[in-house]
């Protein structure tokens, strides 16, 4: 999860190559002067074989799995004249913004073409800016459901052949059913197809790998509404009752005020509940939920699935997991939901928190409550008490039923924020 800086690169600026499904034919002056130049020609054995043969350049295909081959294979090759092909916009979920991270921008020279997405919108009449676009390449496809909402369209980047169907699967699952899928294949190639139907009825044998499905959104009006803003129903998530509720949830991811990119620790995870909300928020966003039971952990990624954000991490006792892995250190908010009392839990957590970050502990018990306000005296912040009430049935008439009072204290950690603790006491 760190930023990891670019690596110099001493050489010669790689030229990194847009190139359509029309081949050699679509690349303009300079994109063929790039390839032709080269000493080598680096991309899949899709993308090289769009190049002709009488462009007499050595051609060396991605290997398999090609990140963690990449830093050896470029520093093998420092020094000489390189161009690698990529898939219409190399920028744009391409080698591109992979090249870039590792090597930094200077070392580059992009030339990009027409990205699918572009293409897709071109033929169907969309907005390109208005129209969210969603890869499955190397993603689970739940990483599509909290781009869903009824009437929106979106774009999914398939993985392969086999995405559209397990698309039009995934939709009818999730009240999405009478959506209309077009998966628009080989677009800007000689052989471009494009193919119509509702997802509910969608039986199309598999088609192109290279394709991209367009999705017009139409929800089951009975299915209870999931969208990015915080306090899900509660019926949502499963598990064994070990949850925030959605009206102190709301409030609780308020206090957070999540940011695009940003990391969380939900420390006592339950059902996973916060962490879900939280990148559900925006997709850049990641989440660490520690949870010591193994049971509530399976729950969690069950959780996360069902509501589109499979890449969660879910780890075991904080203190443990962060002694093995220092990847998930300097959290840009934290979330204390359980466990407040734990010897030395707020006391870590405070410590890991990065400058300018934020903590949430919302407490139930007195205990915690206590702990709470110690804090609140030492740190500062802001503490409030919330208390809900539901109106339920009594009889033929409808009385208010209180929810357990939560008291919560929200604060951001301070650059001059000095090394003690409180204490209870």
């Amino acid at each position: 999860m760190s930023v990891v800086p670019p690596v110099p690169w001493t050489g010669p600026p790689i030229g990194v190559v847009g190139i359509g499904a029309d081949g050699w034919d679509g690349l303009g002056r300079a994109a063929r002067a790039a390839v032709g130049d080269a000493e080598f020609l680096f991309g899949s054995a899709r993308q090289l074989g769009l190049v002709p043969d009488a462009v007499a350049v050595p051609r060396v295909t991605w290997p398999s799995p090609l990140l963690p081959a990449l830093p050896e294979l470029l520093e093998r090759h420092r020094g000489a004249h390189l161009c690698v092909l990529a898939s219409g916009d190399p920028m744009f979920y391409g080698i591109g913004v992979t090249l870039a991270r590792l090597l930094g921008a200077g070392a580059l020279r992009v030339l990009p073409q027409p990205s699918s997405a572009s293409l897709a919108c071109a033929r169907l009449g969309w907005s390109l800016a208005e129209t969210p676009v969603v890869s499955l390449v190397g993603r689970p496809s739940a990483t599509v459901l909290p781009e869903l909402a009824d009437r929106r369209r979106l774009l999914v980047l398939s993985a392969d052949e086999h995405t559209p169907r397990a698309i039009a699967r995934l939709l009818g699952r999730h009240g999405f059913g009478a959506s209309e899928l077009t998966v628009l294949e080989q677009l800007g190639g000689p052989a471009e197809r494009l193919a119509t139907g509702l997802a509910k009825q969608w039986d199309r044998p598999p088609g192109d790998p290279l394709n991209i499905i367009a999705i017009t959104c139409a929800a089951d009006p009975d299915r209870p509404r999931a969208t990015r803003l915080p306090g899900l129903p509660d019926g949502l998530f499963g598990g064994d009752g070990q949850l925030t509720k959605h009206e102190i949830r709301a409030l609780t991811l308020a206090a957070l005020a999540p940011a695009p990119g940003e990391l969380l620790w939900d420390v006592g995870g339950g059902s996973g509940s916060i962490a879900i909300e939280w990148c559900r928020a925006h997709p850049a966003n990641r989440s660490v939920t520690f949870e010591r039971l193994e049971r509530r952990r399976r729950q969690i990624a069950d959780n996360a699935a069902a509501l589109g954000v499979p890449h969660i991490l879910i780890r075991g006792e904080l203190r443990a997991e962060l002694a093995v892995d220092a990847e998930i250190a300097s959290p840009d908010a934290v979330f204390v939901g359980g466990g407040l009392t734990q010897d030395g839990l707020l006391e870590t957590c405070w410590a890991q928190l990065r400058q300018g970050g934020r903590l949430v502990a919302n407490a139930v018990t007195a205990e915690s409550e206590s702990l709470l306000v110690s804090w609140a005296a030492a740190q500062g912040g802001v503490l409030r008490r919330f208390q809900i009430y539901r109106g339920e049935p009594l009889g033929s008439f409808t009385a208010w039923r209180p929810q357990l009072p939560v008291t919560q204290w929200s604060v951001a950690k301070k650059r001059n924020t000095g090394p003690e603790f409180p204490t209870d006491g």
